[in-house]
């Protein structure tokens, strides 16, 4: 068996669109939406609506710690634009959902990252993408357990969750031969982000399972630039399966 491997899609429906190819099945670990990207301040919800230049300076403005100053600035945008900013919003991550859901080779199983919003993926699934969030499934012969979403931040994502909801997702999956989330193990190694020179919120939760239960594989993703990519907890091999926006290319799991 062969499964592909994609995390943090941001937006990328091309390479999304090939990277089955070889694969008997993909598995995506969330963040298929690109509200604003730091690379590259043309692209993303964000930038559509306001410009370049005023996501360059938001941008700015978070990168520097100043969330307060960023989040009044965006205020100000929306009061500009006109209407319910949760309207063009809505609007703008169906249409992404759309180019994603219909780019997805099949079969594919996914979860949600942290800037998802689950309650429009029932609307752009096809047939042969299976949902699965504090679930696990059965794939050649291995048990795959998937938990989505992440944690609760000072950027406050759309799909950022309790500790303790968080946990009981863990807690449901149980003991299965590869643990899929988006958010890493909470490992300073793996949650350190080299770049964005901080770190960001991995899972206790999962830790405590990975070393109570030793599953095969922990895959995830979320921090983009990893200090470490991998690492091993007992048996367990940790892997960062990577930045799919940047890379374009999926990890590779075969057995």
């Amino acid at each position: 068996m062969r499964v592909h491997v994609v995390s943090d899609v941001h937006g990328r429906a091309d390479a999304l669109a090939r990277a089955g190819e070889g694969a008997d099945a993909l598995v995506c670990l969330g963040d298929l939406v690109l509200f604003i990207d730091y690379d590259d301040h043309s692209q993303g919800i964000f930038p559509s609506l306001f410009g370049k230049a005023k996501a360059a300076e938001f941008i700015g403005l978070r990168t520097a710690g100043l969330f307060d100053e960023a989040r009044t600035m965006s205020a100000a945008l929306w009061a500009e634009l006109g209407g319910d900013p949760r309207d063009h919003i809505d609007r703008m991550v169906n249409k992404q959902y759309a180019e994603i859901f219909a780019a997805m080779p099949t079969p594919a199983y996914l979860t949600y990252g942290n800037v998802d919003v689950p309650r429009f993926w029932p609307d752009h699934l096809r047939d042969g993408q299976h949902v699965l969030d504090g679930e696990r499934i059965e794939i050649g012969g291995l048990t795959f357990g998937f938990v989505g979403g992440g944690l609760r931040t000072r950027y406050r994502t759309p799909y950022e969750i309790d500790d303790e909801e968080y946990a009981a997702k863990v807690e449901a999956v149980g003991e299965v031969d590869v643990l899929c989330c988006h958010i890493p193990p909470a490992v300073p190694e793996l949650v350190y982000d080299v770049v964005a020179r901080r770190l960001e919120r991995g899972s206790e939760a999962t830790l405590a399972a990975i070393k109570k239960t030793q599953p095969r594989y922990a895959l995830f993703g979320h921090v983009h630039q990893p200090l470490v990519a991998r690492t091993r907890i007992g048996r367990t091999e940790c892997v960062n399966v990577g930045h799919f926006r940047a890379r374009g290319t999926p990890y590779a799991l075969e057995w």
